[in-house]
């Protein structure tokens, strides 16, 4: 179903969906959302630009295969939790910047742990769904 609607909406979405699943994500570590929701979101974006644009133009529009995501994100997750060890403290403790970000607000570990599931959620979620677009 590739209609010059969808195709058009779809190229005026991706952005705006990604901006959304960032505000989602940024928003996570103070009330609901975070990186598991801005990362499914964000999934949901290039899904919809696939259906309407095709798969390889999406692929072209990543740069990177989806699957290069998932490592990145467990290394991020994971130094954000062993952060706090150089620090004496117990693995996964909150460390925190002092001064907020303008926009952002508190930057600390939580916010790099969810910045990895963000990544993680959206290379699984886009390498299992362009497996399955590829073979159908």
């Amino acid at each position: 179903m590739k209609t010059i609607i969808l195709q058009t909406a779809s190229n005026y979405l991706l952005p705006l969906l990604l901006l959304f699943s960032v505000f989602i994500l940024l928003r996570g570590h103070y009330l609901p959302g975070g990186g598991f929701v801005g990362g499914l979101v964000a999934s949901i974006a290039f899904v919809l630009h696939a259906f309407a644009n095709g798969l390889d133009k999406t692929r072209t529009l990543l740069r990177l295969h989806p699957a290069y995501f998932m490592p990145a994100g467990l290394a991020i997750a994971l130094l954000s939790g062993l952060a706090p060890m150089l620090s004496a403290l117990p693995f996964m403790t909150a460390l925190w910047y002092p001064t907020p970000a303008p926009v952002v607000g508190m930057i600390g570990s939580p916010l790099f742990f969810d910045i990895g599931v963000y990544l993680v959620v959206t290379g699984a979620t886009l390498t299992i769904i362009f497996t399955i677009s590829e073979t159908a």
